[in-house]
């Protein structure tokens, strides 16, 4: 069961980050944030999901939005994946599952014919209030951060 939801303050959590960094929602006040939460570094949906969000990464800071993608990755995975790809913003380490309990992005999910728990991909999007605007679930990579920056561009 999630903790956030749609038009509630979402609650406060920190994690530490690529460059050395940590985020944490107290840092966020006055700011429209993006969360996407997606399964693991260096996979090709993983990939070409961070690679859109890099891509259309000016366009959402012109638009006063910061993003921030999250996986229970160890920030030395994130920090390769963040260098090997280029992006302008932060990748966030969740190893023990806190935030993504929070969110409720975990997942009964079947891989290679196997059941495995893990995180289904989910984006947030938090206006400068703290306040959860809007949510994405079970989402599909081809347009989702185009349709995110448009939801960016109406808050």
């Amino acid at each position: 069961m999630s903790n956030v939801a749609v038009g509630k303050q979402v609650p406060d959590f920190e994690l530490p980050g690529t460059g050395d960094t940590s985020f944490g929602m107290a840092d966020a006040k006055g700011r429209k944030v993006v969360l996407y939460f997606y399964p693991k570094d260096n996979t090709p949906g993983c990939t070409s999901e961070s690679q859109d969000f890099r891509d259309l990464y000016p366009e959402f800071a012109g638009s006063g939005a910061e993003i921030f993608g999250i996986s229970r990755d160890s920030l030395r995975s994130h920090e390769n994946f963040k260098a090997k790809f280029e992006f302008p913003f932060e990748l966030l380490s969740d190893a023990d599952e806190t935030v993504c309990k929070l969110f409720d992005v975990l997942k009964e999910k079947i891989m290679y014919g196997r059941k495995v728990f893990g995180i289904e991909r989910s984006t947030f999007l938090i206006d400068d209030k703290g306040v959860l605007a809007r949510e994405w679930r079970k989402v599909r990579v081809n347009g989702h951060a185009e349709e995110v920056l448009e939801a960016v561009r109406e808050l």
